[in-house]
């Protein structure tokens, strides 16, 4: 992988600091809730067994990641609540963030199959990381959404 534009730490939930919850959860907000005008709950019980991936420019969160074992969430290792931050948009904040989500991912749970559900919109973004689409597409809080996985 090229030089890395951002500073990237993975930590347990129970090993989040107080601070770095409130800005994974604000930056979450921010996005989903605000930006995608999205009434939904964030908080889906989830973040307690997933590895929480972070991306820091100096002090600024610009990108987080969920990244879940097999069997957590689907049959393969998954990665879900992709974000970025808008200021960070098309710096490579995303993309950057994408590649290190699939390498932290190989490295915690061996390569295999990783199973996303992404929004409808990113098929094109995640099908340049490897991805292809795996079901039909589903609503999800009101957006489109489909399940893709990145074979081996």
């Amino acid at each position: 992988m090229h030089h890395l534009k951002y500073k990237w730490v993975i930590k347990p939930f129970e090993s989040l600091i107080p601070v770095e919850l409130y800005e994974i959860l604000r930056l979450r907000s921010e996005v989903f809730v605000v930006e995608q005008n999205c009434v939904f709950l964030d908080m889906d019980n989830k973040d307690p067994f997933a590895l929480h991936l972070m991306g820091f420019d100096g002090e600024n969160l610009v990108a987080s990641a969920r990244l879940f074992a097999p069997g957590k969430v689907y049959k393969e290792m998954s990665i879900g609540r992709v974000v970025s931050s808008p200021a960070y948009r098309k710096k490579g904040a995303g993309r950057e963030l994408m590649q290190v989500a699939i390498k932290e991912s190989y490295q915690l749970f061996g390569e295999s199959p990783i199973k996303i559900g992404a929004q409808l919109y990113l098929k094109k973004f995640y099908e340049s990381l490897g991805f292809i689409q795996s079901g039909d597409v589903y609503d999800e809080d009101g957006i489109d959404h489909i399940e893709m996985i990145k074979p081996v």
